[in-house]
């Protein structure tokens, strides 16, 4: 019984941990105006990523693509990538952001 509570106030406070994650860009999807951007989180972790950076990214694909911006849509899907038995060890996290409006590129005046 001694033993049991220190591990398992072990695992209490490494479940209660933040880890910073900075999503990639997975899929991008001009037709649809879909980028899905992924990051991965181990068992018993919280990761976060920084909305206004993810944000930022997901604005600059949909740009490459012709758009003019990009709004998060859903919630985030999150697929088990590696498991043990019946834990997930890894998992991996998409956020969905749709694209809209048209990117306008200024053109210069035929006469300069």
């Amino acid at each position: 019984m001694k033993i049991l509570f220190p591990i398992s106030a072990i695992v209490i406070l490494l479940s209660a941990c933040s880890v910073h994650r900075q999503a990639a860009i997975s899929e991008m999807d001009a037709t649809s105006g879909i980028v899905r951007l992924t990051y991965g989180q181990a068992m018993l972790q919280n990761a976060k990523t920084d909305d206004d950076v993810v944000n930022g990214t997901a604005t600059k694909a949909c740009q490459q693509m012709g758009y003019a911006t990009a709004f998060a849509y859903g919630q985030p899907i999150t697929t088990c990538v590696s498991s043990s038995g019946p834990l997930c060890i890894n998992e991996s996290v998409t956020l969905q952001y749709q694209c809209r409006g048209i990117a306008v590129t200024p053109v210069a005046p035929a006469w300069n």
